[in-house]
């Protein structure tokens, strides 16, 4: 067993210069991760993963990239790949064991150890990604224990289950479920305020934002939002949470302070003309279906498009879709890191 992490909210790579550095992509059907450059749009580096790659989490010092080899309904993946940014090549494979489907990840700002939930074991790892090694494990005993965040102030794990939508508070140090917290139908993505005294969860059947304080666990707000509101983040200043739709085709902006919709940005762009094993693409026909989402910094944020194969550039001062970035197929998880890859 590994020293148990601990928690900063505040993450060394909002230190960066604006329109620097780099964007990570995973593309769930062609089994890569694209390296785009954030100033030009352009892929730098197209890299190999395991069976589609659903997250991509950034360690603090920008260095390392890894991807969540989530697998598909015939063979669930048990992988991390672990990519060297600078170097734009996988440099190695974290193999999970009875661990299936790896999903939700986030970092320990001060370390290479992470959180990673795995829906088919049901439970919550930490891992020490320079290792390659589980230090932890925590059982959630939910079903599709979807994604997750943290705090360091108590050591608290927060883990969001899509099937039973309860959000399942685990105690870091003492190993123990401390309680299941009903959030809403499908609760999803999730996300602590930068402060660390909020963690917002979306329930994606519910079509709305539940918000609970991180230490008592009170529900301090219901937040209506946009038709399946699927994967979530705050502006590195807090002041926004944006949530990406993915039936209406939208990210919402909510002002966190007010708790009340700022502003809608609609991403509806020309689809992809394959529309063959696209999740949702049947269900949510003619969406764009916006899943994965970045926020470097309080003026940009980039949400990948599943269904059109682009990356949608927003402009946090005007609520504008300024751009768009070519992926591969079916882009979902995203990540930022402010170094370029020495090629």
């Amino acid at each position: 067993m590994g020293a148990l992490l601990l928690v900063s909210c505040k993450s060394p790579l909002e230190n960066h210069q604006a329109d620097s550095g780099v964007l990570i992509v995973a593309n769930k059907s062609d089994n890569t991760v694209n390296i785009i450059n954030r100033s030009a749009g352009n892929i730098l580096a197209t890299i190999p993963t395991g069976l589609e790659p659903h997250e991509v989490e950034v360690s603090p010092d920008g260095k390392l990239a890894v991807v969540a080899n989530y697998g598909n309904r015939e063979y669930p993946g048990n992988s991390l790949s672990v990519i060297d940014i600078i170097k734009a090549e996988a440099v190695r494979t974290i193999d999970l064991g009875e661990h299936t489907r790896p999903h939700g990840m986030m970092f320990s700002p001060e370390s290479n150890q992470m959180l990673v939930t795995t829906e088919g074991s049901q439970h919550v790892l930490l891992v020490d990604i320079t290792e390659g090694v589980i230090l932890k494990t925590w059982p959630t005993e939910q079903e599709v224990s979807h994604m997750v965040a943290m705090i360091s102030d108590p050591p608290r794990a927060f883990v969001s289950s899509i099937r039973t939508g309860n959000m399942t508070v685990i105690d870091m140090f003492q190993d123990e479920i401390i309680s299941q917290v009903y959030s809403g139908n499908g609760a999803e993505g999730i996300a602590v305020s930068p402060d660390g005294q909020e963690v917002w969860v979306t329930n994606r059947s519910d079509n709305t934002i539940s918000v609970f304080n991180t230490n008592r666990l009170d529900l301090l707000a219901t937040i209506p939002c946009g038709e399946f509101p699927i994967r979530a983040k705050f502006s590195p200043d807090g002041t926004y949470f944006l949530v990406s739709n993915a039936r209406s085709g939208e990210i919402a902006v909510i002002d966190a302070s007010k708790k009340e919709l700022k502003a809608i940005v609609s991403l509806q762009v020309e689809l992809s003309d394959d529309p063959e094993g696209r999740y949702f693409a049947a269900e949510f026909e003619g969406s764009s279906i916006p899943i994965g989402l970045v926020i470097p910094d309080s003026e940009t944020a980039y949400v990948a498009l599943t269904n059109a194969d682009v990356i949608a550039v927003i402009d946090l001062r005007t609520f504008e879709v300024t751009g768009h970035f070519k992926t591969g197929r079916q882009p979902d998880g995203i990540a930022f890191s402010p170094l370029m890859p020495f090629l």
